[in-house]
């Protein structure tokens, strides 16, 4: 999202987390800019009886939470490494300087934020729904149409059924099920384990 080079210029660090190693907690105050240099992350919460709920998963390239720097709120989420990560991070008051001196990066920030709004819009109105297809499609839809490739089985899910379950709301279990009849309907295709889409 924000050149590499332009972060270090200002400041940032790259750290190293492994599987499981929690980048911030629900309930601390934002103080970094994070962008992933490479690896996996998750956002996540636990229900009252310990339940995740998966809100993104991001990879390589993409920056998270950076919306929290612009108001003095505490996360309302976790912060985890799903693969072994090396995250850039830039102390809070370098990255506000560093959009206020560069109109180019501060309009990269304000459009991802915008995506990240529009997705959240798109998840929002798919707890609406009852059909766990319908849940699965929608956020298939929504992972493909970044692609160039719209033809049918182009798009190969980068996402585990558990993570699926997760972000959609519903049972592994009942993802399963769902995938096998999408299969059997055409909607997808399942090669090595692996959802084309």
């Amino acid at each position: 999202m924000i050149a590499e080079d332009v972060l270090f210029s200002f400041g940032a660090e790259t750290k190293e987390y492994k599987p499981g190693d929690i980048i911030f907690r629900e309930g601390e105050f934002s103080t970094f800019y994070y962008q992933i240099e490479k690896g996996q992350i998750k956002l996540n919460n636990y229900t009252e009886d310990g339940k995740e709920f998966i809100q993104n998963i991001f990879s390589g390239g993409h920056s998270f939470g950076e919306s929290l720097l612009f108001v003095d709120r505490p996360y309302p989420m976790n912060a985890i490494a799903i693969k072994n990560s090396h995250i850039i991070r830039l102390p809070k008051s370098d990255f506000l300087n560093l959009i206020k001196e560069n109109q180019d990066v501060s309009l990269n920030v304000y459009q991802c934020m915008a995506e990240r709004m529009y997705y959240k819009y798109i998840m929002l109105y798919n707890l609406s729904f009852q059909n766990p297809m319908l849940k699965l499609k929608q956020l298939m839809d929504y992972l493909k149409s970044y692609q160039e490739d719209k033809s049918p089985y182009s798009f190969e899910i980068p996402l585990t059924r558990q993570q699926l379950a997760s972000l959609t709301g519903v049972r592994v279990e009942t993802v399963i099920r769902a995938i096998k009849t999408m299969e059997k309907e055409k909607i997808l295709k399942i090669e090595k384990r692996k959802i084309l889409y």
